[in-house]
């Protein structure tokens, strides 16, 4: 049964009609007939790409979360083989029973395997553990009018680089195969303290990075003058010991799409200024569960309705380790003149580890992500700011959230693309890739 979707962002507005299929032999015959039918297509994984990276060019995707099942797993290596449509949710539920956990995970667990291979995710200790295709051992890979093959380190190397963060264009992801690592509670021992401004972050980051699996940073995206960078640290540890339990909080819904967006400067001051005095001022030892700490936004289904029918674009950068402190700052100030972002802006220092990618995000430096609630303004005034200070850094934006970048931008701060282009199956395309390479 066919259905339409769109990106999480619901922006911009390419409705999508997605071609369904339960079994892995179904793939190649869907795959041929959608080119043939459409001249292109993409895979579609559980739509949590912000932008137009999951959007294929022909508005004709083949949605891949029929192969939702496991296909083996070593409980003594912990090794895990799953096909692409299973979610980290779902492999999550499986392995934490068994003492293991994802080696790098997003700020949600609703993507897929597929998804997050294509768009190399990375989390709050990519200072420790880089990517997640740093622990992607292999996976199965189908192309037009092909047998699929496996690819990996030692088997199709240049497709297995390519693959890894390569937005879905050098074939259609069927199963991956993935390092996890071992834990002995599923509860983190973090630390907690809120900071005044930007130096103050730097230097927790500084001081408290190398001391701990994962750190993070919420920031006011508002504040202003000597408050600037003004926000709350938070770094963790897995717990030695406590309980091994998959969690399945009670989750809130928000409501269907509003006429306009909640996320304003009247309710984003007001929610900011609470949310930063309620954090200590010293640092605070706290245990919590794992989900809180890796899936706030989790708790929410459906949170990107909060922004209304127009939907909102997202901004990650990332700014290079030599110049984050002058562009860090330069960005959130050019921000909070807007006076309006989003409620969970986030600031992390990532590591120096590479990964495996040609078309990987993060580099050694800093990032920065945060939601606006879409419209013209943002294509005419803040973006091309921010866009000019992300440039002159040396800095690049992340695809899998991004529905503006202009193709100069993209091909400066990206220079394998055209060795992507080169694997690229020509079955494949998307509106972001053709707006970014034309």
């Amino acid at each position: 049964m066919n259905h339409l979707v769109a990106s999480w962002g619901n922006y911009p507005n390419f409705s999508q009609t997605a071609h369904t299929l339960s079994w892995r032999c179904e793939l190649a015959e869907l795959y041929q007939q959608s080119t043939v039918s459409f001249g292109s297509t993409l895979a579609y994984g559980n739509g949590r790409s912000y932008g137009d990276s999951c959007l294929a060019l022909s508005d004709h995707v083949i949605a891949m979360r029929g192969l939702n099942r496991f296909i083996n797993v070593d409980w003594q290596l912990g090794i895990i083989r799953a096909e692409a449509g299973v979610t980290l949710a779902e492999v999550l539920e499986l392995i934490i029973p068994h003492g293991w956990f994802l080696a790098v995970t997003p700020g949600t667990q609703f993507i897929t395997l597929g998804g997050a291979v294509a768009n190399d995710v990375h989390g709050k200790n990519h200072h420790r553990r880089g990517t997640f295709g740093n622990h992607v051992l292999q996976f199965g890979l189908l192309r037009q009018n092909e047998p699929e093959i496996t690819c990996s380190k030692l088997e199709n190397l240049a497709l297995f680089q390519a693959t890894i963060g390569g937005l879905g264009l050098t074939g259609i992801i069927t199963w991956v195969e993935i390092q996890l690592i071992p834990i002995k509670a599923s509860q983190i021992d973090s630390k907690v303290v809120r900071f005044n401004n930007l130096d103050e972050f730097f230097t927790l980051s500084a001081e408290l990075d190398s001391l701990h699996e994962y750190s993070v940073a919420w920031v006011d995206c508002i504040a202003t003058g000597n408050k600037t960078g003004r926000g709350v640290f938070m770094a963790g540890d897995y717990a030695e010991d406590g309980e091994l339990a998959y969690s399945q909080p009670k989750k809130l819904q928000a409501p269907i799409k509003l006429p306009c967006s909640l996320v304003n400067s009247l309710s984003l001051k007001a929610f900011n200024a609470i949310y930063w005095r309620k954090h200590p001022k010293s640092i605070k030892s706290v245990r919590i569960d794992y989900y809180p700490f890796f899936y706030p936004l989790d708790n929410i289904l459906y949170w990107n309705r909060i922004y209304g029918y127009k939907g909102f674009q997202q901004y990650q950068c990332v700014i290079p380790k030599r110049v984050s402190e002058q562009a860090i700052r330069a960005l959130l100030s050019t921000i909070a003149q807007q006076g309006i972002g989003s409620f969970l802006a986030v600031l992390k220092c990532c590591g120096a580890i590479s990964s495996p990618g040609l078309m990987s995000f993060p580099m050694e430096g800093t990032t920065l992500a945060l939601d606006f609630p879409q419209s013209k303004a943002l294509a005419k005034v803040l973006f091309p700011r921010l866009d000019a200070i992300v440039r002159e850094a040396g800095g690049r934006l992340y695809a899998a959230k991004d529905a503006h970048m202009q193709a100069d931008d993209f091909k400066q701060a990206y220079p394998a693309w055209e060795q992507l282009e080169a694997l690229r199956d020509r079955g494949l395309n998307s509106h972001f890739w053709k707006r970014v390479t034309s």
